[in-house]
C-alpha cells in the first residue's frame, strides 16, 4: 500500500485538489471548535488538511506515504505531518477532539483495529466524520460497462455500510449516521467518479494516474479496450444513454457520522 501511494503521489495535486462543497460538508459534520485539536487519518497529499486548518483549526494529518506527507509538508509546513497507520497512531489517548477521514477506509489492513484505535485518541463527546463509498453505491456507477473487472476489484476492497456500522458500534462509537453525496459538476477532486457528468476525464491519463483503482487495480488491457470503446461512445453521444441507464438514487459516496 505504501509502495503504490509513493507512486501515484508523485503527480497527486495535479488532479486531486480540495473540493469547497466537500469542505463544506467536512466542517458541517465534524463542527469543530477554534481551540481544539483534529485528525486528519489518510491526509495523503494535505489537501483537505490544509484547507481546514485556513478555515481557523488546527490539524494533524497522518498517512503511511512518506511521498505523500513530502508533499503535504511543501504545501503547508505550518501543519504537524506524520507517518502513520489508522491502527497505530503515536498520539495520546484522548488527546484529539474531532477526526475525518477521507477515502481512507477501503485501505485499512484491519477495521476494527482501526476504529479502535481512533476511538481511543478521541476526546468524550468528539465526533468523527468517515468520508467513502459502499459497494452497493458503486455498483451504480456507469464505469462498470467499460471497466468491469477493474470495478469488482474496487468494490471488493470497499467495505459494506452494514460493517464499517457494526464495527464503529463494537469500538464505542455512537449515534452513528450517514449523509448521501452525488457527484456535483463542478467537482474539483477528481476521485474514482469524478467523470459521472464528464467521461472524457477519464480519457486523461494524468486524471486516471491519481485514481487507485486505475493506477493500481486495472488490468492494462481491459483499460485500454474500455477507454477506446468510451471514446467512441462520447463521439456518437451513445455515451448518454449508458449514463442514463445507470441512474439511481444510492448516492455516489456518502458521510458516516459518528460520536464517542
Amino acid at each position: 500500500m505504501n509502495a503504490k501511494y509513493d507512486d501515484i503521489g508523485v503527480n497527486y495535486n495535479a488532479t486531486r485538489k480540495a473540493d469547497d462543497y466537500l469542505v463544506k460538508r467536512l466542517l458541517a459534520n465534524l463542527n469543530p471548535k477554534s481551540n481544539g485539536l483534529y485528525l486528519d487519518i489518510g491526509c495523503g497529499t494535505g489537501n483537505y488538511t490544509s484547507k481546514l486548518q485556513e478555515e481557523g483549526f488546527n490539524f494533524i494529518g497522518v498517512d503511511p506515504s512518506k511521498e505523500m506527507l513530502e508533499k503535504a509538508k511543501l504545501q503547508n509546513p505550518n501543519i504537524d505531518w506524520k507517518i502513520g497507520h489508522a491502527e497505530y497512531l503515536n498520539l495520546n489517548s484522548e488527546s484529539i477532539d474531532g477526526i475525518i477521514g477521507s477515502l481512507t477506509i477501503h485501505h485499512w489492513k484491519d477495521l476494527e483495529k482501526g476504529f479502535k484505535e481512533l476511538h481511543r485518541v478521541l476526546r468524550n463527546d468528539g465526533n468523527l466524520v468517515i468520508f467513502t463509498s459502499t459497494p452497493k453505491q458503486m455498483t451504480g456507477y456507469w464505469l462498470n460497462h467499460y471497466f468491469p473487472k477493474m470495478m469488482k476489484d474496487s468494490m471488493l476492497q470497499m467495505p459494506s455500510l452494514k460493517i464499517i456500522k457494526n464495527i464503529m458500534n463494537q469500538t464505542g462509537f455512537a449515534s452513528i449516521k450517514t449523509e448521501l453525496y452525488s457527484i456535483k459538476p463542478d467537482l474539483k477532486d477528481f476521485f474514482l467518479y469524478n467523470g459521472k457528468h464528464n467521461p472524457n476525464l477519464y480519457l486523461n491519463s494524468k486524471v486516471r494516474h491519481g485514481i487507485s483503482s486505475f493506477s493500481s487495480l486495472a488490468n492494462t488491457e481491459e483499460i485500454e479496450a474500455g477507454l477506446n470503446q468510451l471514446k467512441k461512445d462520447i463521439a456518437t453521444q451513445k455515451i448518454d444513454d449508458i449514463i442514463k441507464s445507470y441512474e439511481n438514487n444510492l448516492g455516489d459516496y456518502l458521510f458516516i457520522i459518528a460520536t464517542k
